[in-house]
């Protein structure tokens, strides 16, 4: 896998047009990570749904661009809909499989903890995919994540039991300040 850094990362909110490579990235890591525990690649119309829900919600969904090609995404969404919630978000993200390592996602991550922020939202769950998935943890571990909790045997892929690791992250007041929104 490489390891040198990639020049000339744009982080951008995501197009309708950016669809197809959304949909490829997150097909593979369906198909051959334990990251997700979808078991079956959704269709691109799936992917825009998803899409539209997040932004319908008001969160944003962010793609990392290099060279005019999409190399990763990230979004957050409502972590639960009951109104006590509302200002804890779930973030998702995701890298082309060829470009991992090299400082992408910290990049995509570090900018949609900041969006996040921006609109109020106070604290981020990382809600990550089998405790094997060392990548995953470092990343949200590097962008200041604190480690909350491990499901154990939660999620079954791949013929084999795997864990959800849950790492959590404060933003802005926290919960020193009521919410303003």
């Amino acid at each position: 896998m490489p390891t040198h850094p990639v020049q000339s990362i744009l982080i951008r909110d995501s197009r309708d047009d950016d669809l197809p490579a959304i949909h490829a990235i997150y097909a593979y890591h369906v198909l051959n990570s334990t990251g997700t525990f979808e078991i079956e690649a959704p269709g691109i119309d799936d992917m825009a749904q998803r899409r539209a829900d997040v932004l319908k919600n008001g969160f944003p969904w962010l793609v990392a661009e290099i060279g005019g090609q999409v190399a990763g995404y990230a979004y957050a969404n409502l972590f639960r809909v009951r109104p006590a919630y509302r200002n804890t978000v779930e973030n998702s993200i995701y890298i082309d499989e060829q470009l991992r390592g090299r400082g992408i996602g910290r990049v995509l991550l570090t900018a949609l903890l900041e969006r996040c922020e921006q609109l109020g939202c106070r604290q981020v769950l990382a809600v990550i995919g089998d405790s094997a998935n060392t990548g995953s943890i470092a990343l949200h571990s590097a962008c200041g994540f604190r480690f909350a909790g491990t499901l154990r045997s939660s999620g079954w892929k791949f013929e084999r039991w795997l864990d959800t690791v849950i790492m959590q992250k404060e933003l802005g007041a926290g919960d020193r300040t009521p919410p303003n929104r």
